[in-house]
């Protein structure tokens, strides 16, 4: 059914309801991040067929922001069947334009069929209200106010090579549902998955004009989409700073971002070691530690940290690294910039002191997971975040100490406490300043009806289904003035 989005390996952009190559026939190539074979190549579009993206969409939302709930609901849930057709079609995308393992990208695929269906229905259930005046001092029941939510206009959703699939998803079927017209910008590593998932869209009924795609250089018309006159609201998930140029260029356009994280384990002298352990590995390593709520530092208590230690290096060790078509847990980074970074970020490590326990063996983009012990603060590893296979480990004397540092850090995204005792979880999640903690389990997004966000350098604005279709929508109030 995706035969449409491509001629060959070169993949068009979605425009007004048909797939077409840009008319200055300008392309980028995607590179294999295993063997940096080229894939495909994707359109990079000129300003002038921005505009026209933008115009088209502005046009479609009038309409579709009139059309029912009901309908815009039965589009998602058609959506949602035709993906869940497509699963392993999809994941096989993902596995070879920016290595993901073939577990987690069908686990991605099937995650977001459950996350359109369940925006279709909290999307039916948005509902408005009416305020009598006689609340207010002053007022009586001769004044009512019918509040009512309407769409915000025409949504730039600017999506991750990480989760390409279920993070442009998150950004669309809200949108959509509440009335929103979109325009998809799929990472440029990781464009073809999304690519595949706006044709799903499209198979579904999606009216013309309703889901645009930009494909194209962010250097050349990165700005120029986020400060559009027909924008009307920014969804974006990304580097802090990037998220940062976007926040300063947009200027008064509304927008929700998710940026990046430092995520931290707290483990206390009372904690399960072997449940901290197995969830901080799964946590730090999954997906080759490239999400942005990983697990990204370690801090522990002196009095049980040679303990957990030693089941760390025992888990880390196991840890099965190759190509992303077999059964394996660790993968090549997306390309040769990141992996630079993270041996950056080892070498520093090893250099200052650090215990290096396991890995610092790199292949091309395959850097092995590693895993420091004795991280002191004045590493770039006790407050970078990685987006990579490796895990600082940082001794701690006390609880405030594990606050104090936690916190010093610029991001906010979330942190894990592992502990037995519910008093000290609670007291130390009121002072972490994140936007989520988790008790007795490794950091992660989800479910996806919960309300997820980021603080500090982490981000602006909550996700979450129905936080994200109150956030792409506003309220509208009509006052009836009765006479009597």
């Amino acid at each position: 059914m995706f035969e449409n989005i491509s001629n060959g390996k070169n993949y068009k952009s979605l425009f007004n309801g048909e797939w077409i190559e840009s008319k200055n026939k300008n392309t980028i190539e995607l590179k294999s991040p295993v063997d940096e074979s080229i894939i495909g190549s994707i359109q990079a579009l000129s300003k002038e067929e921005v505009d026209e993206v933008l115009e088209i969409s502005r046009e479609a939302q009038i309409k579709w922001g009139e059309t029912p709930i009901s309908e815009r609901a039965e589009i998602l849930y058609k959506a949602a069947d035709i993906l869940e057709e497509n699963v392993e079609e999809i994941a096989k995308i993902m596995q070879l334009e920016i290595a993901k393992d073939s577990k987690s990208a069908i686990s991605e695929v099937k995650r977001t069929v459950d996350f359109i269906r369940f925006t279709a229905s909290e999307g039916k259930h948005i509902e408005g209200e009416t305020i009598g005046g006689d609340n207010f001092p002053g007022f009586n029941k001769s004044k009512l106010s019918f509040v009512t939510r309407v769409p915000l206009g025409v949504v730039l959703s600017i999506s991750p090579f990480n989760y390409p699939v279920n993070l442009s998803a998150s950004k669309i079927a809200p949108a959509l549902v509440a009335g929103n017209s979109v325009v998809l910008k799929p990472p440029t590593q990781g464009a073809i998955s999304a690519l595949y998932l706006a044709e799903v869209f499209n198979k579904a009924g999606i009216p013309k004009g309703v889901l645009n795609t930009v494909t194209g250089r962010g250097s050349e018309i990165g700005d120029y989409l986020v400060t559009h006159k027909n924008v009307n609201f920014i969804n974006f998930t990304g580097s802090t700073e990037v998220g940062k140029h976007i926040a300063k260029e947009a200027n008064m356009i509304p927008m929700m971002m998710e940026l990046g994280g430092k995520d931290a384990a707290i483990v206390l002298e009372d904690a399960d070691l072997e449940l901290a352990a197995k969830n901080i590995v799964s946590g730090a390593y999954s997906y080759s530690g490239q999400r942005c709520t990983a697990v990204k530092r370690v801090l522990v208590l002196d009095t049980v940290a040679d303990k957990l230690v030693s089941l760390l290096e025992e888990k880390v060790k196991k840890l099965k690294v190759g190509n992303p078509k077999d059964e394996v847990d660790i993968t090549p980074l997306i390309d040769s910039k990141a992996a630079d970074f993270v041996q950056g970020l080892i070498d520093d490590a090893i250099d200052k002191g650090a215990k290096l326990l396991v890995g610092n063996k790199r292949e091309g983009n395959l850097i092995y997971p590693t895993l420091f012990d004795n991280v002191t603060t004045d590493m770039r590893l006790a407050w970078e975040e990685p987006f990579g296979p490796v895990l600082p480990i940082i001794r701690i004397k006390n609880i405030e100490e594990a606050i104090d540092i936690a916190n010093k850090s610029e991001y906010g995204l979330q942190s894990s406490v592992f502990t037995q005792n519910i008093d000290d979880a609670f007291y130390i999640a009121k002072k972490l300043e994140v936007g989520t903690v988790q008790i007795n389990n490794k950091t992660e997004r989800g479910p996806d009806h919960f309300p997820f966000l980021g603080v500090k350098s982490s981000g602006m604005g909550t996700q979450g289904i129905r936080y994200s279709i109150e956030a792409m929508s506003r309220p509208k109030a009509i006052v009836l003035n009765l006479l009597k």
